[in-house]
């Protein structure tokens, strides 16, 4: 498979897509124009140095002193490296009200724990008064399943050891993470559940890729539509997965669609895009909760492309979702 330019037209397959809201159309034309798409294993590099040159600065997470930012370690079992984590703690000396446990996106192989879609996380948290704890989990395809969600969990049973002496409050956590960091907030939540471990109040899932099948209507759809496209969500899956991809061989930890019980579980904030090839997984998922008895909050914007706040955060469905995702972690959080 080689890379190809993505135009927005629609699949041969499936006929018309949604329209694309007026205010994001035009930017994401100009990104595609320099962005080659699908992923490939022969894009990864190119993928990793657009997030390591995209990487948040000590000054960008500070805010003007709105944080406080401390590097740290967890040490990990069974011989595997140090986790790094990155800790931004609301400045002054009331206590953080709640922390987001953040793990980044970048399709299974590529980001960090500073890569740009902290910023989404900061935004918020600024506004609710919540410390940020971000986990640098091992990529793929060096480090396949189980390695990522492993590394996330580890990370989220060392903030619930040590979050009494960092001031936090450990039983107010959210675990979030936007693409790949949202199939890994899943993945934690049922690992959370099935091993007994710190339970989050509550799953902020953003554009999470959840089903490894890569079969549903949406992702033929948008095969070649769109930032994160069908054909570039089976790489990701790919380089996670490898041979297994698709087959009976696949835990839920790692595709959280995979799972066959999904009751239990804290409540879920789900939001995807219309034109986006994850759409059809994420409301299949929220159904699913749903079915369970959960709690689930679902919202599909209308006319939107994936992760489209980031690349165009002033356009007015942005910022609707911006407040609309406060609102669901000051309901969750009780604030």
């Amino acid at each position: 498979m080689t890379a190809t330019t993505t135009s927005l037209r629609p699949h041969p397959c499936t006929g018309q897509i949604p329209p694309f809201d007026a205010e994001l159309g035009a930017p994401l034309r100009a990104i595609l124009a320099e962005l080659p798409m699908p992923l490939t294993p022969a894009l990864v590099a190119d993928r990793r140095r657009r997030s390591l040159r995209g990487r948040l600065s000590d000054d960008a997470i500070r805010r003007d002193g709105a944080f406080t930012i401390e590097e740290l370690a967890v040490p990990a079992t069974a011989g595997r490296p140090e986790i790094p984590l990155l800790l931004c703690r609301p400045a002054g000396t009331e206590a953080p009200r709640g922390v987001i446990y953040h793990t980044h996106g970048g399709g299974m192989v590529a980001g960090s724990h500073r890569s740009t879609e902290l910023t989404g996380e900061l935004n918020r948290a600024e506004e609710l008064r919540l410390a940020v704890l971000s986990v640098d989990y091992r990529l793929a395809p060096e480090h396949p399943d189980p390695a990522p969600v492993e590394d996330c969990y580890a990370g989220l049973l060392w903030l619930a050891e040590n979050a009494g002496r960092l001031g936090l409050p450990a039983d107010r956590t959210v675990v979030s993470g936007n693409s790949a960091g949202g199939a890994l907030a899943a993945g934690l939540a049922l690992l959370a559940r099935d091993r007994q471990g710190p339970p989050p109040l509550g799953q902020f899932l953003q554009f999470p890729m959840l089903d490894d099948r890569c079969d549903s209507f949406s992702a033929r759809q948008m095969g070649r539509v769109g930032l994160w496209d069908g054909e570039s969500d089976a790489a990701g899956w790919t380089a996670l997965l490898g041979d297994r991809r698709g087959t009976d061989d696949v835990s839920c930890y790692a595709a959280p669609a995979r799972a066959d019980d999904v009751s239990g579980l804290p409540p879920a904030w789900i939001e995807v895009g219309s034109v986006e090839a994850l759409r059809d997984t994420a409301v299949a998922y929220a159904s699913r909760l749903w079915q369970a008895g959960g709690e689930a909050e679902l919202h599909v914007w209308a006319g939107a492309f994936h992760s489209f706040d980031e690349w165009v955060p002033d356009a007015v469905v942005s910022r609707t979702a911006h407040h609309a995702r406060v609102g669901w972690l000051r309901r969750v959080l009780a604030l």
